[in-house]
């Protein structure tokens, strides 16, 4: 029943009552705290108790921006089947964390509204994986994203994902070496073979199944997260489009690696020219399309997208987030979107699973492909 006029708010079980004359204040973690002591208090004299109460997950179907999308929030259609494929089939979401050393990571896989309503399955695919032990130990989080309109799309993600993981697994006692002594060099060119090698047994996988090389691909974009909390290097990789976003100081910022800064030489398959001048002239003139020296010799295939490479040294506070471009478009059009991950992310402590899927779910009009994130706290 509801408080008589003039008698004291309720208090939530377990919590400590507010002191004499202390007016509640609204905090920023959705609970409310007591007044800081005034001026002159001395550490021995009793302090208020802060009582601090988890901001809950926003509704299913949040959107922001001007309106709702299109697409129901939840999804609708499951793909089609196969009584002898079920082992192809490919779940709406993956959820997934852990803690090592100073970090704390959140990953989730989330079929598109689009996909969703066509009942097709989800192109993204997703690994998060721990190699060694103790302090000695490598995690790996790595995400693809198949070719669009294309009935394997979701089987070359899920291969890619696998093979890359296949392949730091082997080599993870010289990556994890490799990012605890700062040779950049090295690991630059290791984890550029190691990605060259994963997508060339894609390109092997097309040529056995009759189908072109491009549809049969997959971006590939993949994080390394050392376990030892004395080393706060934390290592991007890849290739394909995507998103690569640090929260420091409560704004984003895009540390995506340029094309330019993605320097030496090349490796087979991979490697093309910037689609724009030094100085910042877009080349439209140039679609990459080659001429053929003559009629009775078919045209070279164009570039693969180039490899990308950035190592970071994390600070206490910051989040790291890695995602795929089904999330990284919408905050870049749509600045409501940004500034609410900023309200929820912006703490020092990582939200839950159920809170950071809801938070990744979050939706924008105009943006249904499938999201894939993996984000990192720094305590």
């Amino acid at each position: 029943m509801p408080p008589k006029p003039g008698s004291a708010p309720a208090v939530p079980p377990g919590a400590a009552a507010p002191g004499p004359g202390a007016d509640a204040l609204p905090s920023t973690t959705g609970g409310f705290r007591t007044p800081p002591p005034p001026p002159g208090d001395t550490a021995d004299e009793p302090r208020e108790t802060i009582l601090s109460v988890v901001e809950p997950p926003p509704p299913a179907g949040y959107h922001v921006g001007s309106g709702p999308p299109t697409y129901d929030p939840e999804p609708t259609a499951l793909p089609s089947a196969e009584p002898d494929e079920l082992g192809d089939l490919v779940a709406d979401t993956v959820l997934d964390g852990a803690r090592y050393g100073t970090s704390t990571l959140r990953a989730v896989s989330v079929r598109g509204d689009s996909a969703r309503f066509r009942g097709e399955p989800r192109r993204d695919a997703l690994l998060t994986a721990r190699f060694g032990t103790g302090e000695q130990a490598l995690v790996l989080v790595a995400m693809a994203t198949g070719a669009r309109a294309t009935s394997g799309a979701h089987r070359a993600a899920a291969e890619a994902c696998r093979w890359i993981g296949q392949a730091v697994g082997r080599s993870h006692e010289r990556l994890a070496d490799d990012i605890r002594t700062a040779r950049r060099g090295e690991l630059k060119s290791g984890l550029h073979r190691l990605v060259d090698r994963s997508l060339g047994r894609l390109r092997a996988s097309a040529a056995e199944q009759g189908v072109e090389p491009e549809e049969y691909t997959a971006g590939l974009r993949c994080l390394l997260l050392p376990a030892d909390p004395e080393c706060r290097t934390r290592v991007f990789f890849g290739v394909g489009a995507g998103g690569l976003f640090r929260l420091r100081d409560g704004e984003w910022q895009d540390i995506e690696p340029r094309v330019a800064d993605t320097t030496g030489a090349a490796v087979v398959g991979f490697g093309s020219p910037p689609h724009e001048t030094p100085e910042g002239d877009r080349l439209t003139m140039d679609l990459g399309i080659t001429t053929p020296p003559s009629p009775y010799e078919p045209a070279p295939r164009p570039p693969h997208a180039p490899f990308r490479f950035r190592a970071s040294v994390a600070r206490p506070g910051d989040t790291l987030l890695l995602c795929t471009g089904g999330l990284a478009e919408p905050p870049r059009g749509e600045p409501e979107l940004a500034e609410y991950l900023t309200t929820r992310w912006a703490r020092a402590e990582a939200p839950g699973l159920a809170a950071f899927l809801a938070d990744a779910s979050a939706r924008v009009k105009g943006y249904a492909d499938d999201r894939t994130a993996a984000a990192v706290w720094e305590a």
